[in-house]
């Protein structure tokens, strides 16, 4: 999650299993497809230094559940090379690291504009600049590949997702790729994807219900 533009409201909460979205944005491997947990497509692509924002009115929103979603062609989604399983106890589950790498608003504010420009939303729509694949789950800072304005009021329902899958695998739950993966594809059916579930304010695996994790200590404000 980054800064506020102006927008559309949103539905309530996400629900359902879907199939996930894959495309590519020029300049961006094919790894940039995404898949659900278990399956054996690659994971979201590593961000490009200086990569370009989309053209005007090039990007449409999707919709599922209720919800809006980048297009994929857009905004596959794309990580940080920083993180990766290996490093997760000292970047995102390190409380406080997101704001070492998150951008300063002098390029936040310019990339809001030319994503609005590339979505074909007036600079006034009510919404945020968000990351699909957000800093806490290992996301690219400032590539326009991993950003999109998210209609709505903030805090938004993508938050609350963000937030339990990052507990999710700052436990030990799930591994980094899979929770990247899935918030890439669909962002309103990541927990299925990732093979969880919330309960009782809990994220629990769905095939072991008796392992829940529930709020985690690291960078949940990194969204």
């Amino acid at each position: 999650m980054t800064t506020p533009t102006a927008l559309i409201g949103r539905a309530g909460a996400a629900v359902l299993a879907a199939a996930a979205l894959a495309a590519c944005q020029p300049g961006h491997a094919a790894t940039t497809t995404t898949a659900a947990a278990g399956s054996t497509a690659g994971a979201p692509a590593t961000a490009l230094a200086n990569a370009p924002v989309p053209a005007a009115s090039s990007c449409t929103l999707g919709h599922h559940n209720g919800q809006d979603l980048p297009d994929p062609h857009c905004t596959p989604g794309t990580v940080n090379p920083q993180v990766t399983q290996a490093t997760i106890g000292t970047t995102i589950c390190a409380s406080g690291w997101t704001k070492t790498i998150r951008p300063p608003t002098s390029v936040t504010n310019k990339l809001k504009k030319q994503i609005d420009a590339a979505y074909g939303l007036p600079t006034s729509t009510e919404g945020e600049l968000d990351h699909l694949i957000s800093l806490e789950l290992g996301g690219a800072p400032s590539d326009p590949a991993n950003l999109w304005v998210e209609p709505g009021k903030i805090p938004n329902p993508k938050d609350a997702v963000e937030n339990k899958l990052h507990s999710a695998v700052c436990s030990g739950l799930v591994p980094l790729a899979t929770a990247q993966r899935a918030i890439a594809a669909d962002w309103t059916t990541a927990f299925d994807d990732a093979g969880l579930r919330v309960a009782g304010g809990k994220v629990c695996l769905r095939d072991n219900p008796s392992r829940c994790v529930g709020s985690q200590r690291g960078d949940e404000d990194g969204n």
